[in-house]
């Protein structure tokens, strides 16, 4: 897997890609055009994770699986706990993929 994908695996990334696969397949747009729009979609997801989330979060809970594939990690956490300020949600599972943000300019 792409570390880009993991952007588009987004909701507003599906949606752009929908929309794209059907502007395309219509002839409104040309597909290279198609692929400059996701790439550019991609540095700006990352730019702006960089330069914009400022707030910490404290994640605890029950690591079920963690695993380490093409500079991805995954885990899997059971009945966690998400902190942030003053606010505080559980969740009873949740899914966390990280990669180096180094790695997506590359």
């Amino acid at each position: 897997m792409a570390t880009f994908e993991l952007y588009r695996r987004s909701t507003i990334g599906m949606c752009l890609t929908e929309t794209l696969d059907e502007m395309v397949g219509n002839g409104t747009l040309h597909p290279d055009y198609a692929i400059q729009v996701l790439v550019q979609f991609d540095k700006s997801m990352t730019e702006a994770l960089e330069t914009e989330v400022k707030t910490k979060v404290t994640i605890k809970g029950h690591l079920h699986t963690y695993r380490f594939c093409d500079n991805v990690w995954t885990f899997i956490l059971q009945d966690a706990s998400f902190k942030c300020e003053d606010l505080q949600e559980n969740v009873s599972r949740v899914k966390i993929v990280a990669c180096d943000s180094k790695l997506l300019t590359q």
